[in-house]
């Protein structure tokens, strides 16, 4: 493997004379199979000997994140600066994870795990929910679980008194009128689901009550549409990051899609010879088909023609390093708010669905009605649709110029 990146006899020499040289080349060789450039091969393979250098016996099987930076601070660093000491500890720990050598820091224990367990399986299997509202309710359900142990509650004896004081105690400081509104039903159908087990009472879930929320009461965190042309300027290279984000961005603004939609879009949903995207919308559980415009479709080519990793994965979009997989709906999250960020854009929200929120209020202004946006968007009702009215005087004014019919 060796051999594979260096073309100098003496480098090649000096790996294989370098400690755990078997070891280091069997997870180049893995690195390798999973996608690596040959940039990205050397850079490791530097790395691996420099740690694999400095590595005591005593560490084999059993090292740590903790020892890990000691040996790395131990020095001398290959270059003086903080962003190698990064890429060592980002090098090293997938290598020993490999190697079965790394250790784990021990996970704060859920309380109630199986109980977890139990509602995630039933979310997936009967429910039908998707990954991400999955992923979603799995993390707050467990926020709960963890709330009630640390405070010396059971679970079997819950009562409503013990859910008023989790909001009051836990989520007066955390949660917006909004957000508390979410928790509430996420722990309506939580505790149901455990009532139908018999694990706690079967009238506690009809004890909660959301807080009063009042319909259209906050605006939408919509960027303006030149911002959106900003981050866009970002993408302006031949970078195969660039290209890839390009693509994204443009199908988050112009079509306003979802994260996890645009997760799991796949190439087989791109109708080249009709000009259409056909996209599984999430929220209805059924597909919508769009015309393909002319931007999005020159940056989705040059993505998939020049850039997109060769794999096997339907998925359109793929990771930039090894393991060479599909975008996460959260990696999503992390282009988009790594760009906006860059530009120190300020927004209630950085994540791609500050982008969605921007569409729609483009398409308000240009005249489009709240049905044609709600379409557009895949909103399940026009009550979804109805609060970008308040960013547009123009609109907002349409909306109680009604027609009174024979009242008059």
């Amino acid at each position: 493997m060796f051999e594979n990146i260096y073309s100098s006899n003496a480098a090649c020499k000096r790996h294989r004379a370098g400690s755990l040289a078997a070891e280091r080349e069997r997870y180049l060789q893995h690195c390798a199979e999973q996608g690596c450039t040959h940039a990205s091969l050397y850079l490791k393979a530097c790395c691996l000997l420099w740690i694999a250098e400095r590595v005591q016996p005593s560490d084999l099987n059993a090292i740590n994140s903790s020892r890990l930076r000691q040996i790395i601070h131990e020095g001398p660093l290959p270059a003086n600066s903080p962003a190698t000491a990064t890429t060592l500890i980002n090098t090293a720990r997938p290598w020993f994870k490999f190697l079965g050598w790394w250790q784990e820091p021990t996970a704060e224990p859920i309380p109630f795990e199986e109980n977890l367990e139990l509602f995630v399986s039933w979310m997936r299997d009967e429910r039908g929910l998707t990954p991400c509202t999955i992923s979603q309710w799995r993390s707050r359900t467990a926020t709960f679980l963890r709330w009630c142990f640390n405070t010396g509650r059971r679970f079997s004896t819950l009562s409503p008194e013990d859910i008023d004081a989790y909001f009051i105690t836990y989520g007066a400081q955390r949660w917006s009128r909004i957000s508390a509104g979410h928790i509430a039903t996420m722990l309506r159908v939580f505790l149901r689901y455990a009532a139908t087990q018999g694990t706690c009472s079967s009238t506690l879930a009809d004890s909660i009550r959301s807080p009063r929320h009042y319909a259209l009461e906050s605006l939408p965190y919509a960027l303006s549409w030149e911002d959106v042309q900003r981050v866009l300027a970002t993408t302006n290279s031949s970078s195969e990051r660039d290209v890839r984000d390009r693509a994204i961005l443009m199908l988050l603004a112009v079509y306003g899609l979802r994260r996890g939609e645009v997760a799991a879009l796949r190439l087989d949903q791109i109708d080249w010879a009709a000009g259409q995207l056909h996209i599984w919308r999430l929220k209805r559980r059924q597909p919508q088909v769009y015309p393909l415009a002319f931007t999005v479709a020159e940056a989705l080519a040059q993505y998939v023609d020049t850039v997109r990793p060769k794999v096997l994965h339907p998925e359109i979009f793929i990771r930039i390093r090894a393991p060479r997989i599909p975008i996460s709906a959260a990696g999503l999250y992390n282009i988009v708010s790594g760009r906006l960020r860059l530009l120190n854009i300020q927004t209630a929200h950085l994540g791609p669905h500050a982008l969605r929120h921007a569409c729609a209020a483009r398409l308000l202004a240009n005249g489009l009605s709240l049905k044609e946006i709600g379409d557009h968007l895949g909103h399940r009702s026009t009550s979804a649709t109805m609060t970008y009215t308040k960013v547009d005087l123009v609109s907002l004014r349409e909306v109680g110029d009604f027609d009174l019919g024979d009242l008059q």
